[in-house]
């Protein structure tokens, strides 16, 4: 019966020792994802903000801007390594009711890496052309470094260097802070008519300029993307003289406090998954798996004790004989 013990109690502190290991090391990576049904609303928001109103056909300034960025995961397109996303950034005028501009973009990417993956109709603005490369964006990997990343960006349709600027706290948790600095690129290059924007000829050709200072505040463990500043502007320069003709966007767009508040909060449930499969459970697997073994082994290695001889039994003659 105490080797039986032994066998079992060494037993099971193996196999906990070895959940202790695999817990962090292969099951966390196995359970912990980014979600395939994910569903998700960001809203930005700026003021004094100035562009080309395309509905009224003149430039608006000093207006304030509401961007609603909008994810909605495709399960049924996605798999256990790779998750599909569809995404719409629709940004609005508040001050005067009208729409300034909209953004749509399927993009499938790995389900920890964030590395995009050219699959499942991918595409920006329904162009299926566009190779998507890089990291998502929306999110970042799994355990992020403090490194440079290439991230897609949906003007340019390319990847460009998402450089680590530092850390910060963003409710309460410790994020790494990455910058895009895209200096002033011809990303179109347009026909209008050329006294509309005073300018002599008939029609002319203006390239299309952007560039963009922008922000990204990353939870280094889920990877999650918790607050955006976006600093963009985008005009039609002047080929002749460089100037430029019209600003079709200036501003700078800022995460809302509730949506920062709100994303954090749905953060810290994966943040807790996490330190249950990495941390807690691991240690704790460890601990008793440890004490199990040892147990185990000293049941298995003690000799067991020799019986003692009892007293001798009275004898019949003398306990008949009183």
């Amino acid at each position: 019966m105490r080797r039986v013990a032994g066998f079992t109690l060494a037993g099971l502190g193996v196999v906990l020792i070895a959940a202790a290991v695999l817990l962090p090391t292969y099951v966390s990576g196995q359970i912990v994802k980014f979600p395939l049904d994910e569903h998700t609303t960001a809203t930005l928001a700026g003021t004094g903000v100035s562009y080309f109103s395309q509905v009224k056909l003149t430039e608006k300034t000093g207006v304030s801007v509401r961007a609603t960025y909008t994810i909605t995961g495709d399960a049924a397109a996605g798999s256990s390594s790779t998750a599909v996303w569809d995404e719409t950034a629709s940004v609005r005028d508040v001050t005067n009711g009208l729409p300034v501009s909209t953004v749509t973009r399927r993009f499938a990417f790995g389900r920890r890496t964030a590395e995009l993956v050219d699959c499942c109709g991918a595409h920006v603005n329904g162009n299926k052309k566009i190779e998507q490369t890089g990291v998502a964006g929306a999110v970042f990997p799994m355990g992020t470094q403090k490194q440079t990343y290439q991230v897609f960006d949906t003007t340019l349709n390319r990847m460009v260097p998402f450089t680590y600027a530092g850390t910060a706290d963003t409710g309460g948790i410790q994020t790494y802070m990455f910058t895009e600095d895209v200096a002033p690129t011809q990303v179109a290059t347009i026909t209008v008519p050329g006294p509309f924007f005073g300018l002599k000829a008939k029609t002319v050709k203006l390239p299309q300029m952007y560039q963009i200072h922008l922000t990204y505040w990353v939870d280094p463990q889920t990877g999650a993307l918790l607050n955006v500043d976006e600093q963009e502007k985008m005009t039609l320069r002047n080929p002749a003289t460089g100037g430029t003709v019209a600003v079709l966007f200036d501003g700078d767009l800022r995460a809302t406090p509730g949506t920062v508040k709100a994303v954090v909060n749905l953060d810290s449930s994966g943040r807790t998954e996490l330190r249950l499969l990495d941390t807690i459970i691991p240690l704790a697997a460890g601990i008793a798996g440890a004490v199990a073994l040892v147990a185990g082994i000293l049941l298995l290695v003690r000799k067991p004790r020799r019986a003692q001889p009892g007293p001798a039994e009275p004898s019949r003659h003398l306990a008949a004989g009183t």
